[in-house]
């Protein structure tokens, strides 16, 4: 199992400063753009509707919470959608 995250960036922030390094250390997530996500075999996400950047994270069940408070207190997320995937 792996838990997706669908994040989408409000405009004018940095799509890559999601999480601290520390964070991505600590849960060895993953995150990618749309091109990259397909590169790696994530199809089934779609570009923003309104143009928005959008950013993929792949974490681990078990982080998964963490990840998400850290989502939730970071300015730059506009939204985001949870997504569990079977490996």
């Amino acid at each position: 199992m792996l838990t997706l995250f669908e994040v989408v960036i409000a405009r004018g922030h940095d799509p890559d400063a999601l999480l601290s390094q520390e964070a991505l250390a600590d849960t060895q997530a993953q995150v990618m753009t749309l091109d990259e996500a397909k590169a790696v075999g994530f199809s089934g996400a779609q570009p923003d509707a309104k143009g928005r950047e959008i950013r993929l994270i792949a974490v681990a069940p078990r982080d998964a919470q963490y990840v998400q408070r850290r989502l939730e207190a970071n300015d730059a997320v506009r939204s985001f959608r949870v997504h569990e995937l079977a490996t």
